[in-house]
């Protein structure tokens, strides 16, 4: 779709999240929905739809049994619908017509029915802005592939234009220092911490095949390093959330806190690969880690919590939305053009 030659009156905002299970029987097909994805189990069918059937036949009971440990549900419906209202509420105060959209990618609201909306509301342009600060094949070009068909089966036929990432643009990476700052200060008092800025992994042959997400991910923590002002600052990216035989980006996060429990310094978790709490981060940092910080004898766990609707952060969101808005090309990063290397064919530019 083409950008609109004037400025546009009305605005729809799409935010992408990954979406979780809304009820203990959603488990199941969630799962399935996610294994199911073509960016994620890379096989034709009919192979891809029996692995998918397999692995959530398998994962559904211990996966059901995390989410009974934060009310039996994922949480990350009501935090993404915090941030879109939050969004629209800043969006509105700058003087931008606009409706704030939710479009999860394995559970409701969908694509469908999200497209479904956004044709009743009749905008001059859609702007798609994913709630995945680093772009990756498996997140956000699996959204836009699946928004691109829902808009098709809608015959929602209106300009569109896509931020494709901002793993390092300035409300972002403040708002996620903001979050760490009083907690790292707490933590002092236990010695000097180490912040481990964690995000969730990828199997190697993924980032081998051109995706630039780890790439991202390490400016992203170059960046929050920096913004943090600290000298002589520990901190180390890694990556959490393994499953399967496949081997992974690296280091991993287990590895580093019992690394932090062999140098006997407190820890600060960061999630700075999420954006809204869910079970990764209520659950596998804050229960799972910490258990496992206690056990290696670290002297100090921190989880940071997720940037949420940090003020920072919505105000810089307001920004890319704006930013975007204005664009001439239909897809951008924060700063614009491409920002990977020119290595990474994964990269939504590499084909423009």
């Amino acid at each position: 779709m083409s950008s609109p030659s004037a400025s546009p009156r009305r605005v729809a905002v799409v935010l992408f999240n990954l979406g979780g299970p809304d009820a203990p029987e959603a488990v199941r097909p969630f799962l399935f929905n996610l294994f199911a994805d073509p960016a994620i189990i890379r096989l034709p069918n009919p192979f891809r739809f029996l692995i998918a059937s397999l692995i959530s036949g398998r994962r559904a009971k211990p996966a059901a049994a995390i989410y009974a440990q934060i009310g039996g549900k994922s949480p990350l419906l009501e935090n993404t619908e915090a941030q879109a209202q939050a969004l629209e509420r800043q969006l509105t105060e700058s003087g931008v017509e606009s409706r704030v959209f939710i479009a999860m990618r394995y559970w409701h609201p969908m694509s469908a029915e999200t497209a479904a909306k956004v044709k009743d509301y009749a905008p001059d342009l859609v702007v798609l802005l994913p709630l995945y600060p680093q772009f990756s094949t498996t997140t956000t070009a699996s959204s836009f592939k699946a928004w691109d068909e829902a808009a098709k089966t809608v015959g929602l036929d209106v300009p569109t234009k896509r931020l494709c990432c901002y793993p390092t643009q300035a409300g972002f990476i403040d708002a996620v220092a903001d979050q760490i700052r009083p907690l790292y200060e707490a933590a002092s008092a236990h010695g000097t911490p180490r912040v481990l800025f964690s995000a969730h992994g990828l199997p190697k042959k993924v980032v081998s095949g051109g995706d630039p997400y780890q790439w991202q991910c390490e400016r992203t923590a170059e960046s929050i390093a920096a913004a943090l002002g600290v000298d002589h600052l520990d901190w180390i990216n890694c990556y959490q959330s393994r499953v399967g035989p496949m081997e992974w980006i690296g280091p991993s996060t287990d590895a580093e806190i019992k690394r932090a429990g062999q140098d006997g310094v407190p820890i600060l978790i960061v999630p700075m690969a999420f954006v809204s709490e869910h079970s990764e981060t209520l659950v596998e940092i804050e229960i799972e880690y910490r258990h496992m910080a206690k056990e290696c004898g670290v002297p100090h766990f921190t989880r940071v919590p997720t940037v949420g609707t940090n003020p920072i952060f919505i105000s810089g969101l307001a920004g890319l939305v704006q930013q975007t808005v204005a664009a001439k090309a239909p897809l951008c990063s924060h700063t614009g053009g491409r920002i990977c290397p020119s290595n990474f064919s994964g990269c939504p530019h590499a084909n423009r």
